[in-house]
């Protein structure tokens, strides 16, 4: 079984997908697919991979984690400290619900006074429950767009977090398609 998740975690990691089953098999020499579905259910069952509702591969703890050392002050300075304090997946910490999480990338700056930048990657999770002051991904009139969702007296528009410009009040329909959880930046 090893032999099998070491091969789905090197094509994980240079194809940033998953195999498909026909894939798997030239990787691992299986000869069946069944062979192949054999040892995906026993990654299944061990928590490595889980399937969508379509049957589509999700990759669950394929990724490496990363030591998580310690706190580093944002206010005034102080003594460091570099204790190995746990590891984090980015994966686990980043998205609740494998099925329903996808990335955005950001184009424009309307929202760029809640720290979300062009260029930014946002990590949304459809279905989420959503409340005034949450910023969502909606489909306004047709148009997409990332604000913050808010809900007045009952009125309901998207307000962006930049003073250039103007809330968004649908003329016919607004659908909130997802919640942002996460901003991720690369310097």
């Amino acid at each position: 079984m090893d032999k099998i998740r070491e091969k789905i975690i090197s094509f994980y990691k240079n194809n940033r997908r998953m195999p498909s089953y026909s894939e798997i098999m030239k990787l691992t020499g299986y000869k069946t697919k069944s062979a192949v579905s054999y040892a995906i259910n026993k990654l299944i069952d061990e928590g490595i991979l889980s399937k969508d509702n379509t049957g589509k591969l999700i990759p669950n703890n394929l990724s490496e984690q990363t030591r998580v050392l310690g706190l580093v002050e944002a206010g005034f300075p102080s003594p460091a400290e570099e204790e190995l304090s746990d590891t984090i997946s980015f994966d686990e910490y980043l998205i609740g619900n494998k099925e329903a999480t996808y990335i955005l990338k950001i184009k424009g700056d309307s929202m760029k006074d809640a720290g979300i930048k062009e260029g930014d990657m946002v990590v949304v999770e459809r279905g989420a429950n959503y409340k005034d002051g949450d910023i969502v991904i909606a489909d306004v009139d047709g148009q997409w767009t990332i604000k913050y969702f808010r809900n007045k007296g009952g009125k309901i528009f998207l307000e962006p977090a930049n003073e250039n410009y103007k809330p968004i009040y649908p003329k016919e329909e607004l659908i909130i398609s997802a919640v942002v959880k996460a901003v991720v930046r690369k310097y």
